[in-house]
C-alpha cells in the first residue's frame, strides 16, 4: 500500500513538474534560426492580419498555417538580413521612416483622440433628447457689456428663486419662444448650436445651467425641462380633414363634425387605412392609406411631431389640430436607436461638420503646453511691418530681410519665418496671394503651430502607443523588405533580348490569337435614318463614304467605321458581323445594347493562330521577367537558408489557435 501510494506522489510531482517548465501556449517555439525565435503569438498575430482575423484563422486548415509558417520564416530571416546589411542604419531609409511617422502619426493622433473620442460622445448623446427653454438676449456691439450685465442678473434672480417663465416674458427677445414660455422643444445633440447643446447636456431636468451661454444668435439662459430616451424616427399614418370646405372658406365646424365621424368609426374597428383613402384630404399620402414614411422629430408641426412620439407603435391619437386642420394619427412603427457601428460613419459626418473645429483647437492649445510654445513677438512684428501691401506667397519681396529669424519655438526645437511661409501656403489656399495683415500672419501662425505640435506629438507616439507602435514595425518591415527586394531581384534582372527570344520559342504556344474579325460600322440613335442609310446602300452608295458622314460614333466617324480586328468571343457587335460570309457584305440594321441601331459590313476574318514575336514580345518580356524575379528571388531565400539553417517545428502547429494568448 505504502509503494503504490508512494508511486502515486511521484508520479503526481512529476506531472507538476513537467507541467510547470512546459511553455505557454504563446512562447511555443515554431521556428529558429541561428539566434532568432519564430514563437506562437508572433506567428499567430501575423496569420491573423494575413487571414481576416484571429477566429476567421482558428478555421484553416493545418496544411495552410504550414505554408504560411515556411513564408513567415523566410520574411524574419529578410529581416535578420536587412539589419545585417545596416538598414537600420541607411540615413535614407531612416529619413523615410521619419517622415512616415509624421504624417501618418499626425493622422492617426487626430483619429484617435479628437474623431473617436468625439464620435463615441456624440453617439452617447444622442441617445436622449431634451426639452428645453430659454432666455435670449441679443447684444449690439455698443450695448453688448450692458446686455451682458443684464443677462447675468436675470439668471442670478432665477438663482434666488425668481420664476424662469416670469423672466421669459419680461425678458427674452426670441418672439418665437416667449408664448410658450421660452420653450424651444424638443433638442438632440446635433439640431443646435454647439454651445447651447453643450449647456442643455450638462444641465439636469427641471435645473438652469448656471452660467451665461453665447452662441452666434448671442445671449441665453438655458433651462432643462424635460429629458427622455430618443426615438430617431417614427412611421405614422394619418388621416386630415382640411378646416376649408369646397369652396376654399374655412369652416372648422364642418371638419370637426367630419373629423369626429371618422374617429368613430376607427373605434368601431374599421381599416385605418381605407377610411383614409376615403376621408383624408392630404393628397400626398390619402392614396397610401394616409402613410406617410419615416420621419424625425421637428420635421413636422409642434402638435403633431408631440402626438406621434408619444405614441406607441399601433396605437391612434386623439385628434389633433394643426394649422393645417383636423388630424387622427396612428404610428405605425418606432425606429429603435442604432448600434455605434450602423450609426459610425454618419456620426463621423456630424462631427466632422458641427465639432472638429473646436475639438482641434483645444487638443493644440494642450500640446501648445505641454511642448512649451512660444511666440517670437519681436519676429512678429519685423514680419508684419516688412509686409505692408504685400501678399502672402513665396515671393515676398522682403524675404530675406527675416527669413532666418525665429517665429515661434517648441519642444526646444525654432521654426523659423521663411519656413511658416512655405508651411502655411502648403496648408491649403487660406493664404495664397491674400495681402498680409496683422490678422492672416496670426492664423497663419496659428495653422503652422496647430501642424508642427501635432507632428511632434506624432513623433513621440511610438514610444507610448502599442498600437501605433506596430503600426510603424510593420511600415518599417515593409520598406526594408522593399529595399532587399530592389538589392537582391530587381536590380539583378537581366532582360537580354536573346534570350527573352529564345524564351519566346520555348513558349510560343501560349501566345495565341483568338478568332478576330475586320468589320466597319455605320451607327444611328434614328430607327428610321438607320433604315434610310441602308436603302442607300442597297442603291449602291460606297459604305465608307457613307460611315465617314453619318455614323454617330464620334471616336469611329474619321476611321469611317472601322472597328479593326477585333476578338469575336463576347463582344456583341463583333458576334454579329461574323454570321456575314462574303467580304464586303453588310448586314440589315440590327438593334444593338444600349439603344440604337448599326449596320455591319464584313472586311474580312483571321482564324486563330500564334502570335509572332514582335505581336507577343511585351507579353513575352513581361512573363520572361516575371520568371526572372522568381528565379532571383528563390536563389536568395536558398542564400538564406544556407546562411542560418532555419529549423522549423511542423509538429507544433497544431497548437496554434487553441487557446487565447
Amino acid at each position: 500500500m505504502y509503494i503504490n501510494g508512494l508511486k502515486i506522489l511521484l508520479l503526481f510531482l512529476i506531472g507538476i513538474l513537467f507541467f510547470s517548465c512546459s511553455p505557454k501556449n504563446s512562447d511555443i517555439v515554431l521556428a529558429e534560426f541561428g539566434d532568432n525565435k519564430v514563437k506562437m503569438k508572433e506567428f499567430e498575430d501575423a496569420y491573423s492580419k494575413n487571414s481576416g482575423g484571429y477566429e476567421k484563422a482558428k478555421e484553416d486548415s493545418i496544411s495552410k498555417l504550414k505554408n504560411f509558417l515556411d513564408l513567415y520564416v523566410n520574411f524574419r530571416m529578410k529581416l535578420r538580413n536587412a539589419i545585417v546589411k545596416g538598414y537600420d542604419q541607411n540615413p535614407e531609409l531612416q529619413l523615410e521612416l521619419i517622415d512616415y511617422k509624421r504624417r501618418i502619426g499626425v493622422t492617426y493622433f487626430i483619429e484617435k483622440n479628437i474623431v473617436d473620442p468625439g464620435i463615441k460622445d456624440l453617439y452617447d448623446k444622442r441617445k436622449y433628447e431634451l426639452r428645453a427653454s430659454h432666455i435670449m438676449f441679443r447684444p449690439t456691439l455698443q450695448n453688448e457689456d450692458s446686455i451682458r450685465s443684464l443677462a447675468q442678473a436675470v439668471l442670478d434672480s432665477i438663482k434666488q428663486g425668481n420664476s424662469f417663465e416670469d423672466m421669459v416674458k419680461r425678458y427674452s427677445t426670441d418672439s418665437y419662444s416667449v408664448p410658450y414660455g421660452g420653450d424651444v422643444y424638443y433638442i438632440t445633440a446635433g439640431q443646435v448650436p454647439v454651445e447651447f447643446e453643450n449647456a442643455a447636456y450638462k444641465t439636469p431636468a427641471g435645473q438652469v445651467y448656471p452660467e451665461l451661454v453665447k452662441t452666434r444668435f448671442g445671449l441665453h439662459l438655458v433651462k432643462v425641462t424635460e429629458k427622455r430616451e430618443r426615438v430617431p424616427m417614427v412611421r405614422a399614418s394619418h388621416i386630415l380633414v382640411d378646416f376649408r370646405n369646397d369652396s376654399s372658406q374655412i369652416d372648422t365646424v364642418q371638419a370637426k363634425i367630419k373629423i369626429d365621424s371618422v374617429m368613430q368609426k376607427i373605434k368601431m374597428g374599421e381599416d385605418f387605412g381605407k377610411l383614409a383613402q376615403l376621408y383624408s384630404e392630404d393628397p400626398g399620402s390619402k392614396q397610401k392609406g394616409g402613410d406617410l414614411d419615416y420621419f424625425e422629430r421637428r420635421r413636422m408641426v409642434k402638435e403633431f411631431d408631440e402626438a406621434a412620439f408619444s405614441l406607441d407603435s399601433g396605437e391612434v391619437s386623439s385628434i389633433i389640430k394643426t394649422n393645417f386642420g383636423y388630424h387622427i394619427i396612428k404610428v405605425t412603427d418606432k425606429k429603435k436607436y442604432p448600434s455605434f457601428e450602423e450609426e459610425k460613419e454618419n456620426l463621423k459626418t456630424l462631427f466632422k461638420d458641427r465639432y472638429y473645429q473646436d475639438s482641434y483647437d483645444a487638443c493644440v492649445d494642450s500640446l501648445t503646453k505641454k511642448y512649451s510654445y512660444a511666440l517670437n513677438q519681436q519676429t512678429f512684428d519685423k514680419v508684419l511691418v516688412l509686409s505692408d501691401s504685400v501678399k502672402f506667397n513665396n515671393e515676398h519681396p522682403k524675404l530675406i530681410e527675416f527669413k532666418d529669424d525665429v517665429i515661434f519655438s517648441y519642444a526646444g526645437k525654432n521654426l523659423l519665418a521663411g519656413e511658416l511661409f512655405s508651411r502655411a501656403l502648403e496648408s491649403g489656399n487660406d493664404f495664397i496671394n491674400k495681402f498680409i495683415t496683422k490678422d492672416l500672419l496670426t492664423k497663419a501662425v496659428d495653422k503652422v503651430k496647430g501642424i508642427v505640435l501635432l507632428e511632434e506629438e506624432a513623433l513621440n507616439l511610438q514610444a507610448k502607443d502599442p498600437q501605433f507602435s506596430s503600426l510603424m514595425n510593420d511600415y518599417k518591415n515593409g520598406i526594408y523588405i522593399f529595399k532587399l527586394q530592389e538589392d537582391e531581384v530587381w536590380n539583378k534582372i537581366n532582360i537580354d533580348s536573346a534570350k527573352v527570344y529564345q524564351y519566346y520559342l520555348d513558349t510560343k504556344d501560349k501566345y495565341v490569337w483568338p478568332d478576330r474579325i475586320s468589320f466597319s460600322e455605320i451607327y444611328s440613335k434614328n430607327d428610321s435614318l438607320i433604315h434610310h442609310y441602308y436603302d442607300l446602300l442597297n442603291a449602291g452608295t460606297d459604305f465608307d463614304s457613307l460611315a465617314a458622314q453619318v455614323t454617330e460614333r464620334p471616336n469611329l466617324k474619321q476611321k469611317k467605321g472601322d472597328y479593326g480586328l477585333t476578338e469575336i468571343n463576347g463582344n456583341k457587335l463583333a458576334e454579329e458581323a461574323d454570321k456575314l460570309k462574303e467580304k464586303g457584305e453588310f448586314s440589315a440594321p440590327v438593334k444593338v445594347q444600349g439603344g440604337g441601331w448599326s449596320i455591319l459590313r464584313l472586311n474580312y476574318k483571321e482564324p486563330s493562330r500564334l502570335k509572332t514575336f514582335e505581336e507577343a514580345r511585351a507579353e513575352v518580356s513581361n512573363s520572361f521577367q516575371d520568371l526572372e524575379v522568381k528565379r532571383l528571388e528563390q536563389a536568395y531565400v536558398e542564400r538564406l537558408k544556407k546562411l542560418y539553417e532555419p529549423v522549423i517545428y511542423y509538429d507544433k502547429i497544431d497548437k496554434a489557435f487553441t487557446e487565447t494568448n
